[in-house]
């Protein structure tokens, strides 16, 4: 039940704050910006193609052809930049779960009423929802716009929502665990982004290190958060859930990592 109250009052911070209400407005305007100048234009190129081929030659050199098989090229856009943007805005928004929270010194209040654990996973399913509507806006926006642009579509669209949905949520919760993590060691939202961006250089390197001395290790590849993205693209339907382990135990590990500091930090 506390979990519950603490990640509800996450999500009323954030619709309360100026700063988190400043968060939404940037969202919702760099959003549209998008929508306009980003998937229209690609949708249009994705669904009209051409005569010589080359729409179709490109995306077969990215590896991208199973794009054409989506009900609607603007779905597929939406897909493609779901799967790459909404991570960073999913690390932005997720940074100060308990970061200014640390640095005022209120912790050592709210410890008062909850346990450590049951504040710092109450904090985490909080953004974890908000990851959640954000998924749920943008596709709508997605929606509405096949709606007015191509009606014929939309039914076909509306049947792949749940797993467009399902997708891009796993592939956005290791990054919240990621920060949640951060949060407990930063103190302030910058830091705590700062700190996630030194992790994942960090990681990589030190996966680029190994790989070069030891030679290759195809696990090793799956590491990081957002590693099994390019595979996500190359496939379609239902069967990019073949995949969704990757980011359950991305998210499991990072939470445990961060559990363990939260237990053992001091506040």
């Amino acid at each position: 039940m506390k979990l519950i109250t603490l990640a509800r009052a996450e999500i009323e911070k954030l619709l309360a704050s100026r700063r988190g209400m400043l968060s939404l407005l940037a969202f919702v305007l760099v959003w549209l910006l998008v929508l306009r100048y980003a998937i229209a234009p690609a949708a249009k190129m994705l669904g009209t193609g051409d005569d010589d081929g080359l729409v179709e030659f490109l995306l077969s050199q990215l590896g991208l052809e199973a794009l054409t098989s989506w009900p609607a090229p603007q779905l597929a856009i939406y897909w493609v930049i779901g799967l790459y943007m909404l991570p960073l805005f999913a690390v932005v928004t997720a940074a100060d779960q308990m970061a200014s929270d640390r640095s005022r010194g209120t912790l050592r209040y709210l410890i008062m009423r909850a346990s450590r654990l049951e504040i710092f996973f109450g904090r985490f399913f909080g953004h974890a929802f908000i990851q959640l509507l954000m998924v749920l806006v943008t596709l709508a926006s997605v929606l509405i716009f096949i709606a007015v642009d191509t009606p014929d579509r939309l039914s076909d669209s509306l049947s792949r929502s749940l797993m467009v949905v399902l997708n891009i949520w796993l592939v956005l919760l290791p990054y919240v665990a990621l920060m949640a993590w951060v949060s407990v060691i930063a103190r302030s939202p910058r830091q705590a982004t700062t700190l996630a961006i030194i992790v994942w250089i960090v990681v990589s390197l030190l996966i680029g290190w190994v790989q070069a001395k030891y030679g290759p290790m195809p696990w090793l590849d799956w590491t990081l958060p957002g590693s099994q993205v390019s595979a996500l693209l190359r496939l379609s339907d239902w069967k990019t859930l073949d995949l969704a382990l990757i980011p359950v135990l991305h998210t499991v590990v990072l939470l445990g990592i961060g559990a363990v500091t939260m237990a053992r930090r001091d506040l």
